[in-house]
């Protein structure tokens, strides 16, 4: 819908002209006092011209339409009805009718624009659900007012904020449906084009506190983990945009990449409830279509369970910086000062070049004065073959679990563990996969999904 400028000209300088006899009665006025004034009196405007633009999308009304239980509903007349909008309240009439023998009334215009009277429209939802994946609830409105110019609860964010997760919840579960359907799956390797040639992908968890009910009916806290994990390719990072940190990176042999066209998913579930989300969103991406996969990560054996079930051939590195801070803890923890420091220096040499056994040497040789150590001898025990360093930088690929630590922080710490924060196990979940949805770009479709129908005038 475009407009042309010479058409709405007349109607700005009339506005103009309200504005400046309401300012020339105030007297000594400041820009500030201009922009509110002006502001106020267009969404003023904008309020009644999206009720009038309601109302005439009414159709001309029939005097009997099919009701859903099958009987007839027969037209009564032109009702008023309020919605919430980012002009505030909206008021319109539409076509109503009643009358059926099973007592339900019926506005075929609420259907068709996917209006629910007293409740948010789609508009101001898909703004009130980006405040609330971003602040606390609890002050959202606050801070959303001086924008919106019209105050909204704590609870309407809230409800609209975890909508859009119960949306994000919906799009998984089809995704989950289709990625175990064995015939869309066959057609799915014969028609696919454009694919991947490296993916990655990295998984981790992050401790969320969560309030629940014991059986006496009193409050208690439990901390639970949000598993969260990604989707992502890599690309070199140019020099120009190269930090202090790059540069020393180069200086010790390694690419400096940085990932892109990050994709998040994430649950608060066990492993095997978790499991079929990350098929899906694999599926989605295209990644068990890839050439090749290769997952970062750190030690936890759930995660690297997950991989092998689901990606036995993907290449597994464990985070670089995950097993260098191992090796610093077990410097702390047994040397002094002067000698942390070379024994250190040989260890994580020897760990850069690929040389594991070096490393799993020289923690078993301090296992039995030291629990960190012993602890660091069987972490690289275990994962040795997670740790060719050197091949992993011949082949240029990305060792460091950076992407998903990053969305660990974006979706849980800086969400969900505010100071102060409470919730439920369902509330965090579903405002989590709303986070993730807008941190991965999908939140047009979720928006697309909230307004049900398009507004067809």
């Amino acid at each position: 819908m475009e407009f042309s400028t010479e058409k709405i000209k007349p109607l700005a300088e009339e506005l103009a002209d309200i504005i400046g006899r309401e300012l020339n009665e105030e007297g000594d006025i400041k820009e500030r006092q201009i922009e509110e004034k002006i502001r106020k009196r267009l969404q003023e405007l904008g309020q009644m011209t999206f009720g009038i633009v309601l109302s005439r999308a009414d159709d001309v009304p029939e005097q009997e339409i099919p009701c859903e239980c099958g009987g007839m509903l027969h037209y009564q007349r032109r009702r008023p009805a309020k919605v919430l909008s980012v002009f505030d309240w909206v008021e319109y009439k539409r076509s109503y009718y009643a009358g059926c023998t099973c007592g339900k009334g019926k506005a075929p215009l609420d259907e068709k624009l996917g209006l629910e009277p007293g409740q948010v429209t789609a508009g101001l939802a898909a703004l009130l659900g980006m405040t609330g994946i971003e602040l606390a609830f609890e002050y959202s409105g606050r801070w959303l007012e001086p924008f919106l110019l019209l105050a909204v609860s704590e609870n309407t964010i809230r409800k609209e904020t975890q909508q859009f997760g119960e949306l994000q919840a919906e799009r998984e579960n089809k995704l989950i449906k289709q990625s175990q359907d064995i015939a869309y799956l066959q057609e799915r390797l014969r028609t696919e084009t454009d694919l991947p040639e490296r993916m990655y992908g990295s998984i981790d968890g992050a401790q969320v506190r969560i309030e629940e009910r014991n059986q006496d009916e009193k409050n208690t806290e439990k901390w639970r983990e949000m598993k969260v994990g990604c989707w992502y390719t890599v690309e070199p990072v140019p020099n120009n945009h190269q930090t202090k940190r790059h540069r020393k990176k180069k200086t010790i042999g390694q690419q400096v990449l940085r990932a892109k066209g990050i994709r998040y998913f994430c649950d608060i579930a066990e492993v095997d409830e978790f499991e079929p989300l990350f098929q899906a969103s694999a599926c989605q991406e295209k990644v068990d279509l890839a050439s090749e996969v290769v997952f970062v990560c750190d030690g936890a054996k759930w995660i690297w369970g997950l991989v092998e079930r689901n990606f036995p051939h993907a290449v597994q590195i464990i985070d670089w910086y995950h097993a260098e801070e191992r090796l610093e803890n077990v410097a702390r923890d047994v040397f002094t000062e002067d000698k942390a420091v070379p024994w250190l220096d040989d260890v994580l040499t020897a760990l850069w070049y690929g040389d594991t056994h070096f490393v799993i040497t020289a923690c078993e040789k301090l296992a039995s004065q030291s629990e960190i150590a012993s602890q660091a001898f069987t972490y690289f025990r275990n994962n040795a073959h997670r740790m060719h360093y050197d091949r992993y930088r011949e082949n240029g690929y990305m060792i460091g679990s950076g992407t998903v630590e990053s969305g660990c922080k974006q979706i849980v710490t800086h969400r969900l563990k505010r100071s102060g924060a409470q919730w439920n196990l369902n509330g965090a979940i579903l405002t989590a996969k709303a986070r993730a949805a807008w941190l991965s770009g999908d939140w047009e479709i979720l928006c697309a999904l909230r307004d049900r129908l398009p507004l067809a005038i």
